[in-house]
């Protein structure tokens, strides 16, 4: 499952209620009492952002901070009643984002809560973004086939074809930049040797119109004249 906040405290009455207030809000959140339980939550589930206490009865908030940060990056805010300078500057040193001493206010915690929640939402956004960004330049002005689906994209969109225009497509496809006969595709498309031109240049026309920028002036794919057709793909 996945949930926005884990709180790791020994004082589970404590962890309880803050859990529990911060459902009120629409913020999920579970507790667990130690290191061990919070290593074995996070193996099953998934969350946005830990609330860690530094004093654990199997260990220590800063070790569970380091391991957690071998692994994640997501927010980790301590609470503790720990009131030293010096364990405020180990907890930001090794990874901390925040540090908050008990006993806290449950609404100004929630706030800080949900300022890094939307920190995280903000960063899954452009992350997103750019992984667009990315597959929609490694897609640009190339064809892409899905054989399993009869799909085609081009530039990262979707074109869509009849099933002769796919096996036509396919055909050059698999032999593009280099010349395809009409016999091998009538062969390979049709099963059949002995179609019109007139069929296989209605299905070439079909195709230009879908994929050409100037179906009248096609620089993907060409004619060969007197011989067939070829596909020009980087």
């Amino acid at each position: 499952m996945h949930f926005h906040c884990l709180i790791v405290d020994d004082e589970t009455e404590l962890a309880k209620m803050t859990a529990e207030y911060f459902q009120m809000f629409d913020v999920s959140t579970a507790y667990v009492s130690s290191a061990a339980e919070c290593f074995a939550f996070l193996e099953q589930n998934t969350v946005d952002l830990i609330l860690l206490d530094i004093n654990l009865g199997d260990g220590s908030g800063f070790e569970v901070c380091r391991k957690v940060r071998e692994e994640m990056q997501l927010p980790i805010l301590f609470i503790s009643a720990r009131q030293s300078d010096d364990d405020v500057l180990v907890a930001l040193s090794i990874g901390g984002d925040d540090y908050i001493k008990k006993p806290y206010s449950l609404s100004v915690l929630l706030a800080k809560v949900r300022i890094n929640l939307k920190r995280v939402e903000q960063m899954k956004q452009l992350k997103g973004d750019a992984e667009k960004q990315e597959d929609e330049a490694e897609d640009a002005g190339h064809l892409r086939l899905e054989a399993s689906t009869m799909s085609v994209y081009l530039n990262g969109k979707q074109i869509p074809l009849k099933a002769k225009e796919f096996a036509l497509l396919a055909c050059l496809y698999e032999h593009r930049n280099t010349i395809v006969t009409k016999e091998t595709l009538f062969n390979e498309v049709w099963g059949d040797a002995f179609y019109s031109d007139g069929t296989l240049n209605v299905h070439i026309r079909k195709l230009r119109e879908k994929l050409e920028d100037d179906p009248n002036n096609p620089e993907r794919i060409r004619t060969v004249w007197g011989t067939g057709y070829i596909l020009e793909e980087k």
